[in-house]
């Protein structure tokens, strides 16, 4: 009897996610643990973003780039509707089978341009809600109302997926934590192995430090005065600050002002290559954010390498860090009650040990590391394709 012909076999077609971000940077210095966490799930990655300085390392993951030209700090409806529709032309082209759009503006432009292409399965990644989420007057209230419409009605799908980085910014889109749709992650995660606790140096003085972007909305206006105010009181308080002006962002700081702020006990040091170096020197990570955060990978950072936390009570902060077991938490906006925190800090090196080393085991045990974020985001891609 003749055999049976071996049947032909088409190859199973590679899955193509699609992440849509505004600045190649930001993807580059938070995300590529995603990127590769998906090309091991076995899936085809592209990046659309703004491409700058970034490129060779998103790269480097498998990952393919693909040029969008859209200004983040932009709202002229007209400029977001012509990204949109640029967008929605590439989504089509790569044959998307999710879009994972990574922050607000990616949002609403992807978001457009995944309905426009006829995409259902979205992933919405909010990485705070910005000026949106900090304004407490009717202004702010109105915008939230507006961006809650948007999200959940016509950027919408029955597949659409919803990250946050906090619960508060899930509220306040008028979402259930809950909810199936949503998952609350540990904001990029944070690799234990390569910010790892150093031994803390003698006190005094109290080194503080504030790594970020140099922004109005970071409180980095607060930081300086708090330290004056603390070494007005006779603390021992050096502020060290890490980071640089981002002159697309008009809450930017100019570097003339931060030159000018360097004195007396506060040294801006310009941006840092090495930040577990930046933390290996210091006694306390500090934030005094004004609100918007959705989870700021400075603290994460900080808190892997067992250091004191100081940072405001607004959402993001507060969820990492629990007043008096992590560290301290003050109002925002409040130089006096953060420079009470450091002088308290200055007068107790076992109160500083103790919250750095609660800090760190945080992030090993909460949810806060590269491996339990990557896990989490993988299941919600994993779910949307076998849907």
């Amino acid at each position: 009897m003749d055999a049976e012909p071996a049947r032909e076999t088409a190859p199973i077609p590679m899955r193509n996610l699609v992440f849509v971000v505004t600045e190649d940077w930001f993807f580059a210095s938070h995300f590529l643990p995603m990127a590769r966490a998906a090309i091991a799930m076995g899936l085809a990655v592209t990046v659309v973003t703004r491409v700058r300085a970034h490129r060779a390392v998103i790269e480097a993951t498998g990952a393919r780039v693909v040029p969008l030209e859209a200004e983040r700090a932009s709202l002229n409806p007209m400029a977001a509707g012509y990204a949109a529709g640029q967008l929605a032309g590439i989504l089509k082209a790569l044959n998307a089978d999710i879009v994972h759009c990574i922050a607000l503006r990616s949002i609403l432009v992807g978001g457009t341009a995944a309905a426009m292409a006829g995409i259902p399965a979205r992933v919405y990644a909010l990485t705070g809600l910005g000026l949106v989420g900090a304004r407490t007057d009717r202004i702010g209230r109105a915008a939230r109302l507006g961006l809650r419409a948007l999200i959940r009605g016509p950027l919408a799908s029955g597949r659409t997926r919803f990250l946050f980085e906090n619960p508060d910014d899930a509220l306040a889109l008028g979402l259930d934590p809950s909810e199936h749709s949503v998952t609350v992650i540990g904001g990029a995660g944070v690799d234990g192995d390569a910010f790892a606790p150093q031994p803390l140096l003698p006190m005094p003085p109290l080194k503080v430090a504030v790594v970020a972007r140099m922004l109005w909305s970071k409180g980095i206006d607060v930081a300086v005065e708090a330290t004056r105010l603390a070494r007005g009181r006779g603390a021992a308080v050096e502020l060290a600050l890490f980071g640089a002006p981002d002159p697309s962002n008009r809450r930017s700081i100019d570097a003339a002002t931060l030159r000018d702020w360097s004195r007396d006990g506060v040294a801006w040091h310009g941006p840092t290559a090495d930040v577990a170096a930046v933390w290996a020197d210091q006694h306390v990570a500090c934030l005094p954010s004004r609100g918007g955060e959705g989870l700021p990978r400075s603290l994460l950072e900080a808190a892997a390498c067992g250091r004191a936390l100081v940072t405001t009570n607004v959402p993001g902060c507060r969820s990492l860090v629990r007043d008096g077991i992590e560290g301290l938490l003050v109002p925002p906006g409040d130089a006096p009650a953060l420079a009470d925190a450091l002088v308290r800090l200055s007068g107790d090196p076992a109160l500083v040990a103790g919250l750095g080393a609660a800090a760190r085991t945080r992030i090993a045990t909460g949810g806060f590391t590269e491996s339990a974020v990557t896990d989490q985001v993988c299941a919600v891609w994993r779910a949307l394709l076998d849907a």
